[in-house]
């Protein structure tokens, strides 16, 4: 489970560096929960020649991550804010400047 999650946050920040045929079978098998069968057979391939692209995929993705860290800082950033966050609800609960703020910086994130 922690592995799927791992792989699926990868595949949202390094997608776009993946081939279509790489985009389509990640998606399919994490995002969709397809089965290697399924998309065997979406594509007319052997289950084999799914379950070689999609690990191939999932070290490029895991190479990606090595060099250009964006889902390792992406974590510590959330970290860093939640705290922030925190600190600030139990410290400064009646400035509205202070907590818009913060809850701006947060929803950046998501953008």
């Amino acid at each position: 489970m922690k592995k799927n999650y791992r792989i699926n946050s990868l595949f949202e920040f390094y997608k776009s560096l993946l081939t279509d045929k790489q985009n389509n079978y990640m998606q399919l098998y994490y995002g969709d929960d397809y089965s290697l069968g399924e998309i065997a057979e979406e594509f007319s391939i052997s289950r084999q020649a799914v379950y070689d692209n999609i690990k191939r995929t999932e070290s490029i993705i895991e190479v990606y991550e090595n060099k250009l860290h964006l889902y390792r800082d992406f974590v510590a950033r959330n970290k860093q804010a939640d705290i922030i966050q925190t600190y600030v609800k139990s410290n400064y609960p009646n400035d509205e400047t202070l907590n818009k703020l913060v809850a701006h910086l947060e929803n950046l994130e998501e953008e």
